[in-house]
């Protein structure tokens, strides 16, 4: 079974007030494309399909018409829950017209598809957190967590009876008392995926996802996660990326474009995977595209930030320009930058004698060893030698036994 791996594709999403619709439209075509090209089974999009609950009508019909063509006629078939990010009920909505083209939507964890008929392809079987397919003859388990709140968790784990001990249950230990009632779904004979959207421990932060981590409580230790299925998707961290101590089988797919101006340096990426029953999966990425990048310019003075303006003034990207200068800009400054360069998001002036001023007010409050590391430093650009700083060290304890 050959599966493409995608999540928080975040559509609706602006950057400082600005749309990003046309970049997602471009990622939109690219994807189609890519999908067109490796012929999946199956597309798994691990959450957060919208930046926002209530998403513009134009995003929601960019994300429908996308996953429309992707499914081909209900060729391949196409696996969606919700991130953090979704309305679960509103993602959901189009399911009666979504089942004709292959396409499963799972809106919290305690959905349950239906059974029967996706496109060209079959729920043979289902469950909450669960669903068991056929597709072109090879039949897959996967177990399919959509974002799993505080809320939720309680509703799945003390649906029935509660005792005492299960009430003390960590945010983590919760999660893994599901997966582990779910993980029993798994057959030899079946080719066994998980899917969910959460934060992982060891996972490394883009900077643009909206931390579900509140300092540690909702970090889910990867041990908690099915250690026998062939092949984790998951969604929530926008950086692409393997999972460390996971046999590289639990990865994190990323966000498709970057989304905030400390992203730009990271490779976007969706994920192949070609897998058989009781085999190890063989796993592949593919690049995206930057479509209109996000850059720092870093301007020496006022001048220099004009010919930058004029030299890049056709080049499609987001601008953060940073000025180096002895006082702020005048508003006919800004007008010319900005007539000169669309696009430009942000511009702040690094006033030089502002930023002198802070850097010895900081340098008075260090002790006087500090301040001799920082101007070694900055004269032979390295750390003091040991010997060095102990040869000061005794020199200044000899001047204070002289003064006492």
């Amino acid at each position: 079974m050959r599966i493409i791996h995608t999540s928080d594709w975040h559509f609706g999403k602006s950057l400082e007030g600005n749309s990003r619709l046309e970049e997602q439209r471009q990622f939109a075509d690219f994807f189609v494309e890519k999908c067109r090209e490796i012929k999946p089974d199956l597309v798994i999009i691990a959450g957060d399909i919208y930046d926002t609950p209530n998403p513009p009508a134009l995003a929601e019909k960019l994300f429908y018409d996308t996953i429309k063509k992707i499914s081909s006629n209900g060729e391949c078939m196409s696996l969606i829950i919700a991130g953090n990010h979704d309305n679960p009920e509103r993602l959901v909505a189009a399911w009666p017209l979504a089942t004709e083209h292959g396409i499963v939507m799972l809106g919290s964890p305690r959905a349950v598809a239906q059974t029967g008929q996706y496109g060209n392809h079959q729920i043979r079987a289902a469950g909450e957190g669960y669903i068991e397919i056929d597709i072109n003859g090879e039949r897959a388990v996967i177990l399919a967590v959509s974002y799993p709140s505080e809320k939720r968790l309680n509703e799945i784990i003390y649906k029935d009876t509660a005792e005492e001990e299960e009430r003390l249950l960590t945010y983590g230990e919760k999660i893994k008392e599901i997966f582990k009632n779910l993980e029993n779904n798994f057959r030899p004979d079946t080719i066994n995926i998980t899917t969910s959207h959460l934060f992982a421990f060891g996972a490394e932060e883009a900077g643009s996802e909206r931390s579900i981590s509140l300092g540690g409580n909702f970090i889910v230790p990867t041990a908690y996660l099915p250690q026998s299925a062939q092949y984790t998707a998951l969604g929530h961290i926008h950086k692409p990326q393997v999972l460390p101590e996971t046999k590289g089988k639990m990865i994190y797919s990323g966000s498709p474009i970057h989304y905030n101006k400390s992203e730009p340096k990271t490779s976007k990426k969706i994920f192949e995977i070609n897998v058989r029953p009781g085999e190890e999966a063989h796993i592949s990425s593919h690049e995206i595209p930057v479509f209109k990048p996000i850059e720092i310019w870093k301007a020496d003075s006022i001048d220099h930030a004009l010919d930058l303006c004029v030299e890049k003034q056709k080049e499609e990207s987001w601008v953060y320009l940073e000025i180096k200068t002895d006082r702020y800009l005048r508003d006919d400054e800004i007008k010319r930058i900005k007539a000169l360069k669309a696009d430009i998001l942000e511009i702040k002036p690094v006033i030089e004698a502002v930023q002198r001023e802070m850097e010895l007010e900081k340098i008075s409050e260090m002790t006087f060893l500090d301040q001799f590391r920082e101007f070694y430093k900055s004269q032979k650009n390295t750390q003091a030698p040991d010997e060095i700083i102990a040869a000061l060290v005794s020199i200044l304890e000899e001047d204070e036994d002289e003064a006492n």
